[in-house]
């Protein structure tokens, strides 16, 4: 006699292969972003300690996020470049599956998906003070320094930013930085406490959140917020690595970044 499974034994065994799926897929899903968070935290990690090393090469200055003066000449023009003795690859400027490109120049800042801190910008013209800056303030009238921290493991340099796909120039995107005077107030006005603008969803060009309901209305200097774009889904459960002064790495849910006083984005 010829042996055979029955069609009951092979139901039998879709059924196991299909329980076994359905508990594998979710973990295969959670270690793919695992990963991901990892790798993005490295390259971030590797970009803040080439921020201090250009620190202990010009007085212990930041490199400024961008350098607004009128003459278009001076170089750098935003930090990627000042940065660049000190990076040897463009990939660390790129957050894993964000479609972008690293910022080599003021015409692509658009695409980059790892921020910096608006913070540090420096523009000769500037008018916003130290302790209450406007928001959209992009830069002040003096170069940030480290001395210029209080708390530098409280004070957060980089996170995941929301990016133009790479080869687009159109948007409002500036995913080269993100602004520490753009986001909510604390409700006792404290102006250290004050936030970017942070979601698990792309600001720029979506709407919903509950915070940032009409936020694609505003200029692209009035955004430039935090994409908590890791595990995101819409409901402010995303997460971004964060980067700090003093060059420690941590995991923050947008839930959590939206607790004020939970980083420290207003150094000055």
């Amino acid at each position: 006699m010829k042996k055979a499974f029955t069609l009951i034994e092979l139901l039998v065994v879709i059924a196991i292969i299909a329980i076994l799926a359905a508990i594998l897929f979710p973990v295969f899903a959670q270690a793919k972003l695992a990963a991901k968070q990892t790798k993005s935290l490295a390259q971030m990690r590797q970009l803040a300690a080439a921020v201090m090393m250009y620190a202990g090469d010009n007085d212990d200055c930041f490199v400024p996020a961008s350098m607004r003066s009128t003459d278009t000449t001076v170089s750098p023009r935003i930090w990627t470049e000042g940065l660049g003795p000190y990076v040897k690859n463009d990939e660390l400027f790129v957050a894993p599956d964000s479609g972008g490109a690293a910022a080599t120049s003021w015409a692509n800042r658009h695409q980059q998906s790892v921020g910096y801190s608006d913070a540090t910008g420096y523009d000769p013209n500037s008018t916003a003070q130290p302790g209450a800056a406007p928001a959209g303030t992009e830069g002040f009238a003096s170069v940030a320094t480290f001395s210029n921290l209080e708390e530098t493991p409280k004070v957060g340099l980089f996170a995941v930013t929301a990016n133009a796909p790479k080869g687009v120039t159109t948007t409002k995107h500036r995913g080269y930085v993100f602004n520490p005077y753009n986001g909510k107030n604390s409700p006792d006005n404290d102006y250290a406490k004050g936030l970017p603008m942070i979601s698990d969803r792309d600001l720029i060009t979506t709407t919903g959140d509950i915070n940032y309901p009409t936020s694609p209305s505003l200029s692209a200097g009035a955004l430039k917020p935090i994409y908590a774009r890791f595990g995101s889904d819409n409901k402010n459960g995303g997460r971004t690595p964060v980067i700090f002064a003093d060059g420690h790495t941590k995991v923050y849910s947008a839930v959590q970044l939206n607790a004020y006083g939970a980083v420290t984005w207003r150094f000055r």
